[in-house]
C-alpha cells in the first residue's frame, strides 16, 4: 500500500463535522492520539521498568495507527497527499544534511 493509497482509504473513514472544510478537528485529534501514544510509553516506564513488552508494543502500533489516520486527515485538509508530504520531509532532511545542520534549532535551517 502506498501512502496516497492509504490516504484515500483512511478518507473514506472521515466522518467529522464539515469534512473536507475543517482542519481544526483533524489537528485536534492528532494531538489527543500522539498524547495516547506517549501514555503508552509512560505506562511501559511505570509498570514495565521501560522494557518494551510485546502486548505494550501492539497496543503502541495501534495508536501509531491512529496517528496516521489523523496525519492523513490534516494533509487531506491542507490540499497535500501524504506522499507529497512525505518527500518533502525527506528533502528537507536531505538538504539538511548536506549543509551539515541536522542539528540545531530552527525551522528554517
Amino acid at each position: 500500500m502506498t501512502l496516497n493509497d492509504y490516504q484515500n482509504a483512511a478518507t473514506k473513514t472521515a466522518l467529522y463535522p464539515e469534512s473536507g472544510n475543517n482542519l481544526l478537528y483533524p489537528i485536534l485529534g492528532l494531538c489527543g492520539e500522539s498524547g495516547e501514544l506517549a501514555e503508552k510509553m509512560k505506562k511501559m516506564i511505570r509498570d514495565d521498568q521501560g522494557v518494551l513488552t510485546e502486548e505494550r508494543r501492539q497496543l503502541m502500533v495501534k495508536e501509531l495507527g491512529d496517528v496516521l489516520w489523523y496525519v492523513s486527515q490534516v494533509a487531506r485538509e491542507l490540499g497535500i497527499s501524504l506522499e507529497e508530504v512525505g518527500q518533502m520531509n525527506v528533502d528537507k532532511l536531505a538538504s539538511r544534511m548536506d549543509r551539515d545542520v541536522l542539528h540545531g534549532n530552527g525551522d528554517l535551517r
